[in-house]
């Protein structure tokens, strides 16, 4: 691989991060059962007891191969209880295939919600996979297996987006309207990323074989000759083929696209297809997917109800193609995309509406939210900036006064244009002094989350109702941004929060205190850092249960955080361990600190001694003040430590400082 091309890779794994919730390796999108399958070629090495080896060890998948495997579609003479006899007798090939499409589909979950179709995915996949092996064998292509597991995954990147994208595929699809057919560009203008570079990513993180990764990367615009991935352009282009002969019989990958998808030249120069009867393939293929849906036993879309989208598909190109129709183009997708910029409402907010007043020219567009506890709507965000009447406070409406249409926008959670005409004592139109204007509700499963408003309050130029429509998909993606951003939110909160005293957790501690300590040194010189330690914790959860450690440990919690100046830092470090970080303190502060707490804890442990089987919560403390020598926060931290466990020996329930003076 050149530098050129690891650079490449390298720009799209930090897009990847940036739209995954989660680090793309800890993505558990396939089995590891089913990794050992795609790594198990049919070669002269691939020994038929291996395979064996491998179904065996999941109960359920060997269960259900070999109830197929006697099923009626195979005519065996007696019926086999052992895998290794059903491989014997099938075939290395066949069973691989079956046992791989089972741990695939099992994997697939789908969710009522998505309007991403998993079973149209499924159903896609199985197809190209299908289609592409009869193809390769058909070309005498050496590898056919290799192409039909290429094609099985070559849209995994959907699944990566769908399954664990901080938007998704559906979120993707509702954006650019179910009568379109996605095509990269629009991925990349919504994700930063398409389907088939966030594949590439995946397949190298999980080690998958070059030629799938080659065939996952590269199915929709075939590797340059000095690609590493050159020397599996053929099955590219196979898999290419076929899923583009899947897709213009309406059997897509995301829902029944009513267009065609778009052939490779270079697809045609690769590989030779006046050596196919399509005629011939096509059949033997329906057959294969007919026996798909016998051994899944569910109902895939049938390919004639399928095929029907093809006609319909051709009647609408024809009509866009005449030149006496004239089709409205539709509004660029900037609106839309600029939600997802970012999970940061002050970056994508001001963003969005930055885009909506580029796209149709309004003179004032505002962000109103809702606080529900206020009822009232609060001008949160707007653009251009300053044009609100009054910046401290925030411009808001309250509710309760609200009447005619703008109550029935929140209410019905529907758009709505009002002019003065209509409701000279609208409250929006007095205090933003204009004449008209428009209010789209921001609804994310029915709960109303805020109000986009716009005006031509300067031009003076009219508004008119056919803008809502288009308006209202702009809203709806900011409704899906914002609680986005909120989930995101919560899910980083959680992750720095020990679950069970809500303090803090070690990964947190550890961050802030890398953080302080990469700061200049001068900054240093005034912080303190404190270990605390539960005294004979143990007997605690010994004598009383865990229940009460469990206590002990959230009552000093809170008295932690009770006592706690703002600018500080508490967390849990483990166990009965707790650690505070003070800042602008010396000596004296921090002694003085550590006693509040030391001294509350003793004071609240002795009231509660009966609640505790006569054991009184004590706890010993050790700081340790900055000094220069520590080049590292590791080595402040060991020095409180230290002197923690000199209290500890000292006899409890105390405070031990380190080092004694402060050079």
């Amino acid at each position: 691989m050149t530098d050129k091309d690891t650079d490449e890779t390298d720009l799209i794994k930090k897009a990847a991060g940036s739209i995954l919730k989660d680090e793309i390796k800890h993505l558990q999108l396939i089995p590891s059962v089913a990794l050992k399958l795609i790594n198990l070629t049919n070669d002269d090495n691939a020994k038929i007891d291996n395979l064996s080896r491998i179904i065996e060890t999941e109960p359920v998948l060997a269960a259900k191969i070999l109830r197929q495997i006697n099923s009626a579609a195979y005519a065996l003479p007696n019926k086999t209880t052992s895998i290794e006899r059903a491989v014997t007798m099938l075939g290395f090939s066949i069973v691989r295939q079956l046992a791989l499409n089972l741990l695939l589909y099992n994997n697939l979950k789908q969710n009522a919600s998505q309007r991403f179709n998993l079973l149209f995915f499924w159903q896609h996949c199985l197809y190209v996979a299908s289609l592409s092996k009869r193809i390769a064998v058909a070309l005498n292509y050496p590898d056919p297996d290799l192409v039909y597991t290429g094609g099985l995954l070559h849209d995994i990147g959907k699944i990566v987006l769908e399954s664990h994208g901080r938007v998704t595929y559906s979120d993707f699809i509702v954006s650019i309207g179910n009568n379109k057919q996605p095509t990269l560009e629009e991925e990349r203008n919504f994700f930063g990323i398409t389907h088939t570079e966030i594949g590439h990513v995946f397949c190298l993180e999980w080690q998958l074989p070059a030629s799938i990764t080659a065939i996952v990367a590269y199915h929709h615009n075939l590797p340059t000759e000095t690609s590493p991935y050159a020397q599996y352009k053929t099955a590219i282009a196979i898999v290419s083929f076929a899923n583009y002969i899947a897709w213009i019989q309406g059997i897509g990958s995301a829902v029944q696209h009513n267009s065609h998808s778009t052939l490779q030249p270079a697809v045609l120069e690769t590989i030779d297809i006046d050596q196919l009867n399509l005629e011939t393939l096509l059949q033997l293929v329906d057959q294969d997917m007919q026996r798909t849906q016998a051994f899944y036993a569910i109902q895939l879309p049938g390919l004639t109800t399928l095929r029907a989208t093809l006609v319909k598909a051709t009647i609408n190109l024809s009509q866009i193609s005449s030149n006496d129709i004239s089709v409205a183009a539709p509004k660029s997708s900037s609106c839309l995309t600029a939600p997802h910029q970012s999970l940061n409402p002050d970056d994508f907010i001001p963003h969005t509406l930055e885009a909506i007043q580029k796209e149709f020219s309004f003179d004032r567009n505002i962000m109103f939210t809702i606080d529900p506890k206020r009822r009232c709507l609060i001008a949160s965000f707007e653009w251009p900036k300053s044009i609100l009447p009054t910046k401290q406070p925030p411009f808001e409406i309250d509710i309760n006064n609200l009447s005619g249409l703008l109550l029935s926008c929140l209410r019905e959670k529907e758009a709505v244009l009002i002019n003065s005409e209509i409701e000279q004592d609208n409250p929006l139109i007095h205090h933003l002094n204009t004449t008209e204007f428009i209010a789209v509700p921001v609804v994310h499963n029915n709960k109303m989350l805020g109000v986009l408003y716009a005006d031509n309050s300067l031009s003076k130029k009219p508004l008119s109702k056919q803008l809502l429509p288009e308006i209202e998909p702009i809203a709806y993606e900011l409704g899906i941004a914002i609680v986005n951003a909120r989930q995101y939110y919560l899910e980083k909160k959680n992750a720095q929060l020990d679950h069970l005293t809500q303090l803090f957790n070690k990964r947190m501690v550890n961050n802030v205190l890398t953080d302080m300590f990469q700061e200049d040194k001068s900054k240093l010189a005034n912080i303190a850092i404190g270990f605390i330690d539960i005294d004979k914790f143990k007997l605690f959860n010994d004598t009383c249960g865990h229940q009460a450690g469990d206590n002990a440990l959230k009552i000093v919690a809170d008295i932690m955080r009770s006592l706690t100046r703002p600018g500080d830092f508490i967390g849990r470090y483990g166990g009965e361990e707790f650690l505070f970080v003070l800042k602008n303190t010396d000596k004296t502060g921090a002694y003085g600190y550590a006693e509040r707490i030391r001294s509350e804890i003793e004071r609240r442990g002795k009231i509660l001694s009966k609640r505790f089987h006569g054991h009184i919560l004590t706890v010993s403390i050790g700081v340790s003040l900055y000094n220069r020598r520590f080049t590292d926060y590791t080595e402040m931290v060991e020095t409180a430590d230290q002197a923690m466990y000199r209290a500890k020996n000292e006899g409890r329930n105390r405070i031990v400082l380190l080092p004694d003076d402060n050079e």
